[in-house]
């Protein structure tokens, strides 16, 4: 173990039991202040004095730089000299938001995400921010639940990598961050946020832990512990988790911090009787920050005092929240706002131009029958309640502010220098009912040459707390398309959502579907290019996009049963019996995983493997010549598969192993590798080692999860 810095150690020794509770508590600013300008969660201060909360050691939701400068000076004049850390949720943007983050996965773009992540960080640091509690990377197979949005989707290796990404690009814009939620958080049941999680060990360590593992490469200062129930206990009552695996296998050695009220919910799940209770089981999973309950500031000093709780323990916790403080330079400057740079770098127009290229490489081209991209002299019927609404930059948007928005409408006008006239049709309420705006909507756009509806759900109808059992469009817009579509106009949807939508019954309705998700500050402006062909589509989906909610959750890494139904076809089109599937829906997805259209075509050719065999401590070279077909310019993101056909454990159909962004100039072609090493086939073995067995594989690759070209290997001893 490295020698403790005997400048942090001499301020331990300098604190009462009540001052290292204290430093181990975090409240909302609010709290202190009064200022509700943020607000991520209910607290209550449940037997904390005024004065206990002053002495907290980290708060949440700063607002802004000048409520940081005076929080300070109010704890000057109390006498109070530790630095304080303010953290906030910088999820997708600071001031300048981007693409919410399963949007920006669908541009398997690590350095775009990591330069989005620096920008973010560089707003929030010149307003006071010290961290962020990003990334959130944990696995989202059921788009039902409403935080798929803050994900990086289905995937856990992809998960990892744009994992990392936020990590580098939060520390090179100056912001400390945390990894979030530890652990399975993602598997709730029913898809209801906060739900119960029952996940296997095998589950976990294979598909629902990797991405947190990854990350751990790259130092992050904070881990989030999750406030689910996992397999019958509170996360925090796991400390085979937190403590084993998190701290003893994997290494971390940075804070460790509750979720909102985790700590006191205890309680609520039924499995700690008493605040002490509470107290002592977070203690004994290594918790270093307890985050908006006092169960710690309450309890942990006179836990000590009668011999419960050793101090030392107490002290090495005191430490890492101490260390992180350091690390983060609060002990060496006495920080205050610059407002004149802050002012003068936010929302500039460097960072705004970053937010349209992030939307550009996030839109997914899900359809296109030749109707885009659209002639700037086309006269176009700009419909849909999103057609010139500014609440489309997403969810968790920290800072952000709709008036900074750019509309589709306001997009569209300024690519086409003109001014351009849009009509609701309907409202975006889920549960509206309201066709009162119909008529007007078809009246509008019965003399256009073509319809371009704006439809989908509210950033507010997804994120935290905003789960949704039917993810179809909602009713009203549906039927405003079955209006629109009798005109015989050719329909171009642009579809928002903070989550895959099943999109089965509005797909016959359109000529082309651009999913939009939700965009950020930008997010018109890289609309109405991606529509007008100034750029070019290249995202792929991250998450499968179901049929229906009844086929939630559905993903595409599954595993084969031993009654598979070969036709995918519902029963009563097959008459497949005895075989795994609905009687009334297919199996596959509307959308597979990694699929995505472009304005040009790419073909793929000529897979090669260099060898046939490979030894354990060798490598194979695959090749595959990819070929732009059409006569645009374009990107292809080529996806490589691998499935290990017999193991001591069935493995999954397919599993993503690496990927690569290729421009292709139309009708060049390239010739993209990818290297295939024992790590690459390694897995939770039967015996629960992490090992690769030798035996025969499959490698795929192509633009998306369903439509590969396939070769085979083998692994030999």
């Amino acid at each position: 173990m490295k020698e403790k810095d005997k400048k942090l150690t001499d301020i331990i020794d300098g604190m009462s039991l009540e001052d290292k509770a204290l430093m181990l508590t975090q409240y909302p600013i609010d709290s202190i202040c009064g200022n509700k300008e943020i607000v991520t969660g209910c607290w209550d201060m449940d037997g904390m004095t005024n004065d206990m909360i002053m002495r907290v050691g980290t708060v949440l939701n700063v607002a802004n730089g000048e409520t940081a400068d005076r929080i300070r000076a109010i704890r000057k004049e109390n006498g109070i000299d530790d630095p304080l850390m303010f953290m906030l949720d910088v999820i997708h943007g600071y001031r300048t938001i981007f693409p919410i983050p399963l949007a920006m996965a669908c541009s398997f773009d690590t350095e775009l995400v990591e330069e989005c992540a620096r920008i973010a960080a560089v707003e929030a640091a010149a307003d006071g921010v010290d961290a962020t509690f990003s990334p959130m990377v944990d696995l989202a197979r059921d788009a039902r639940w409403g935080r798929v949005m803050e994900t990086a989707g289905e995937d856990p290796y992809l998960g990892g990598e744009m994992g990392k990404a936020y990590i580098r690009g939060y520390h090179n814009g100056g912001l400390a961050c945390c990894v979030k939620h530890f652990a399975a958080y993602g598997a709730a049941e029913g898809g209801r946020d906060y739900d119960t999680t029952d996940v296997s060990e095998r589950n976990l360590n294979e598909h629902y832990l990797r991405a947190y593992c990854e990350c751990v490469k790259e130092k992050p200062e904070m881990f989030m512990s999750s406030f689910n129930l996992l397999n019958g206990k509170p996360l925090l009552a796991h400390p085979e988790l937190t403590v084993d695996k998190l701290r003893d296998e994997w290494g971390f050695n940075g804070v460790l911090i509750s979720d909102y009220n985790a700590v006191r919910e205890l309680n609520v799940h039924g499995y700690a009787a008493t605040p002490r209770d509470c107290a002592l089981t977070a203690f004994n999973a290594e918790l270093d920050i307890e985050m908006c309950s006092p169960c710690y500031a309450n309890n942990l000093p006179d836990l000590v005092r009668e011999g419960v709780v050793d101090e030392k323990s107490l002290d090495e916790k005191v430490y890492r929240v101490l260390k992180m403080k350091d690390r983060c330079g609060l002990y060496d400057i006495d920080k205050s706002t610059d407002t004149q740079k802050r002012d003068k770098i936010t929302l500039c127009e460097e960072f705004r131009a970053a937010a349209k290229k992030a939307e550009e490489r996030s839109c997914v081209l899900l359809k296109n029958d030749g109707v885009l991209p659209l002639k700037k002299s086309a006269n176009i019927a700009l419909v849909g309640p999103f057609a010139d609404e500014k609440y489309i930059f997403g969810h968790w948007a920290s800072t952000g502010r709709a008036d900074d928005v750019v509309t589709v409408q306001q997009g569209i006008e300024r690519t086409l220098g003109r001014t351009v006239e849009s009509e609701k049709g309907c409202s975006y309420d889920l549960l509206s009912d309201d066709e009162s705006g119909f008529d007007a909507a078809v009246r509008f756009a019965q003399n256009s040459d073509v319809i371009v509806a704006c439809v989908g759900e509210h950033m507010y109808n997804s994120g935290e707390s905003h789960s949704r059992a039917d993810i179809a469009l909602p009713k009203v817009q549906t039927a405003l398309l079955h209006r629109l579509k009798t005109l015989g106009k050719p329909v171009v949807l642009v579809v928002f959502g903070g989550r895959p939508l099943a999109l089965t019954d509005v797909l016959p309705l359109s000529d082309a579907v651009l999913y939009a998700w939700q965009g950020g500050t930008e997010c018109g402006s890289a609309i109405a290019s991606l529509l007008y062909g100034d750029a070019v589509p290249s995202a792929k989906t991250v998450m499968s996009f179901p049929r229906s909610s009844g086929q939630c959750p559905i993903y595409y890494n599954h595993f084969q049963t031993g009654r598979p139904r070969a036709s995918g076809k519902p029963a009563v089109l097959s008459g497949d019996i005895c075989t795994v599937g609905y009687d009334d829906e297919y199996n596959d997805p509307l959308f597979p995983f990694g699929y995505g259209l472009s304005y040009t075509t790419f073909d793929y050719s000529d897979l090669k493997l260099d060898k046939a065999k490979m030894r354990r401590d060798g490598k194979i070279t695959a090749t595959v010549t990819v070929n732009n077909t059409g006569d645009r310019d374009g990107t292809e993101i080529v996806q490589w598969y691998i499935r290990d056909k017999f193991a001591s454990v069935v493995r999954p159909v397919k599993e993503l192993k690496g990927y690569e962004r290729v421009e292709l100039k139309a009708g060049e072609s390239k010739t993209v590798r990818f290297e295939i090493t024992k790590d690459t086939l390694a897995f939770f073995t039967d015996g629960g080692a992490f090992d690769a067995e030798s035996g025969d594989f499959d490698l795929f690759v192509g633009g998306n999860s369903r439509d590969c070209l396939q070769t085979g290997f083998a692994l030999v001893d």
